[in-house]
């Protein structure tokens, strides 16, 4: 896209915390200092946890939603969350974060405000990752035996009871390395934001190496996806062993 190519480094968010529409930059001359440039990429670092943090607080509830619509027993509504989750998952999300920022625009002609950039990569991520993880939820849940069901029921506990008491602590239990490999890849996907020009710590690496004709951007924004990676990956893991009593 053109606006990669400028020779303009971000150096502040705008009004809103990095909810921002249109970027604001301001030009640098000369070569830039490693402090400048660790700056510019650990306040893009932040919008990237910003992307990470919305889309799991969004999709993990709605893709818990989706797979009871997955194993319902209404076919009508089973097969259109079917190709719901067929279609998601099956065309790459760089795609869905277009389609979700022009759409209203080319279908309804509709006039959306700077604000519409992050709301919209937001529902994308969201929804695109709801969809990986109500097939997560599916597995989980049909693996539990059938007899779990039946003794709650004969100790008077409610379906609902059942599910959120009984069986989905267990469900929870058995999924967590999954769910763990999406997370890890979706700290991974947030540089896929640069599409619709939201600086992001990859799309600040990408304006700073253009600038400076380095290659140094880039391993610095390297490490700090690693680093950023394996703080999730601890803490899953150290949520993952909270969770021993229920082997």
């Amino acid at each position: 896209m053109a606006c990669i190519e400028i020779s303009y480094i971000e150096i502040s968010y705008a009004n809103r915390a990095g909810h921002a529409g249109p970027l604001s930059y301001e030009p640098f001359g000369g070569n830039m200092s490693f402090q400048v440039m660790m700056q510019q990429l650990a306040s893009g670092l932040l919008r990237s946890i910003e992307i990470f943090a919305l889309t799991l607080l969004f999709s993990l509830p709605l893709g818990l939603l989706v797979a009871f619509g997955r194993m319902s027993r209404n076919r009508i509504l089973r097969s259109v969350v079917w190709v719901f989750i067929s279609i998601l998952r099956g065309t790459p999300l760089m795609l869905q974060l277009l389609a979700v920022y022009f759409g209203p625009f080319y279908l309804f002609k509709m006039k959306l405000g700077p604000m519409w950039r992050f709301t919209a990569i937001i529902i994308a991520f969201s929804v695109n990752y709801a969809a990986y993880f109500s097939e997560i939820y599916r597995s989980g849940i049909e693996s539990m035996s059938p007899g779990q069901y039946e003794a709650a029921r004969i100790l008077g506990y409610s379906k609902m009871s059942t599910f959120f008491r009984i069986i989905f602590p267990q469900v929870v239990k058995r999924i967590l390395p999954s769910v763990t490999n999406e997370v890890i890849t979706l700290v991974k996907d947030t540089s896929l934001a640069f599409s619709l020009a939201y600086a992001e710590m990859f799309t600040i690496a990408k304006q700073i190496a253009a600038k400076e004709t380095s290659f140094a951007p880039f391993i610095a924004a390297a490490v700090f996806y690693y680093v950023f990676n394996a703080i999730v990956a601890f803490s899953m893991e150290r949520i993952e062993k909270s969770l021993d009593y229920y082997t």
